[in-house]
């Protein structure tokens, strides 16, 4: 069967039978149309390259060139691999094949410059026809597929919180039906023991119950405000003075606070702004940083908490002269499950970060070893949250 003839090899069959004014007429009519495939190219999002057999760059949109930090004066003469290293591994020409040969390939990579990217890549090979040679070529379609990648990274990590805080609720659940079991009978044992007498050995069997009967209250307390942290409940929003609501907390812990030899200091502004939030959850994250921070100064110390607000948020800041996080273990914090003291659950800093994530706050962590910790909580405005919620 003949090739079918394309428009330019029409174009170009009749450049000999033209005269100058008509082939003047002819390449300026080409330039146009040139110019206009450069802009509907340019417009295009996806970044689209054309590469030979060695790699070399012979065509970049704007797109393509903002992804790869290529200028226009690289072009003809930079060599992909050079421009893209991470590519050398995963997309391997061959010179001696034919398109036939190479099918389309799609590869997802992570880039480094000019900047941290997840690009999707769409190689296709063809062929040009240039001086009676046939040449192998490749277009390549660039994705920005970042903001994708990494919306699905937190659906997953989201789904695995999820599951470990069903995991957590469901063995908590397991644990309070023994303990009621136990109690029951505690109570049965209770009330035998009065009908015996003020005896010596009863006393001391009675004393030893109500111990037993103490620590299985103290346990069921230990399950219910456990279940109470970890299961995942929209917030209760209404007008809160974060202040007050951390007083509280303060003031239960203040007891343990004082026997650790901790001061606290707590310098606020008096006109500082009330916020859109649930009182209970906030108390969880307060209580929560606190008591990190009592754990990590247990042979004494410093905490101070400031509070600034600017138009659009207020913003809690605790600072403890503590043992410090170091720098490999900082982005593990509020992993589940991670913790750093030998009788930690690792769960409360992971409950901190959705609790402030529910409220549309923000949670920031710096630390030093042997220097100590600063935990940053942002509060959006209630004007700034109305903003947020009306956008979703």
């Amino acid at each position: 069967m003949p090739e079918k003839s394309t428009h330019l090899d029409r174009i170009l069959g009749r450049i000999d039978d033209l005269d100058s004014d008509n082939l003047a007429t002819l390449v300026r009519r080409l330039v146009r149309e040139r110019g206009l495939l450069e802009t509907v190219f340019n417009t295009i999002q996806e970044g689209i390259l054309v590469v030979d057999q060695s790699g070399r760059v012979e065509y970049a949109n704007a797109a393509a060139a903002h992804l790869i930090g290529l200028k226009e004066k690289d072009l003809g003469h930079a060599v992909l691999w050079k421009v893209m290293p991470d590519l050398s591994q995963i997309l391997d020409f061959d010179r001696e094949a034919s398109p036939a040969m190479m099918p389309a390939s799609s590869r997802e990579l992570e880039i480094t410059y000019p900047e941290p990217r997840f690009v999707r890549l769409y190689v296709v090979p063809f062929e040009t026809e240039e001086e009676e040679e046939r040449q192998l070529r490749y277009a390549i379609i660039i994705s920005d597929i970042t903001e994708e990648k990494t919306t699905t990274e937190e659906r997953i990590a989201n789904e695995r919180i999820s599951s470990i805080f069903d995991l957590a609720a469901g063995v908590a659940h397991e644990l309070g039906n023994p303990l009621n079991s136990i109690n029951i009978h505690l109570q049965l044992m209770r009330r035998q023991l009065s009908r015996l007498g003020r005896e010596p050995a009863t006393e001391k069997i009675k004393s030893s119950l109500e111990a037993c009967t103490n620590e299985v209250q103290r346990l069921d307390g230990i399950i219910t405000h456990f279940l109470q942290a970890i299961r995942p409940q929209p917030p209760d929003l209404r007008e809160t003075d974060l202040i007050e609501t951390l007083y509280d907390v303060l003031n239960l812990q203040g007891p343990e606070l004082h026997n650790l030899n901790i001061h606290v200091d707590v310098e606020v502004r008096a006109d500082l702004p009330p916020v859109m939030a649930d009182p209970e959850q906030l108390k969880q994250v307060f209580f929560n940083i606190t008591k990190n921070a009592m754990e990590a100064m247990d042979a004494g110390g410093d905490l101070k908490i400031t509070a600034h607000a600017d138009d659009d948020y207020v913003t809690l800041i605790f600072a403890d002269t503590g043992v410090g996080i170091s720098q490999q273990d900082l982005p593990r914090v509020f992993q589940p499950y991670y913790t750093s003291k030998s009788g930690g659950h690792g769960l409360g800093m992971m409950v901190v970060q959705r609790i402030m994530r529910d409220h549309g706050g923000q949670i920031g962590i710096d630390s030093k070893p042997g220097t100590g910790t600063v935990i940053s909580l942002r509060f959006p405005q209630r004007h700034r949250r109305m903003r947020m919620l009306e956008s979703r």
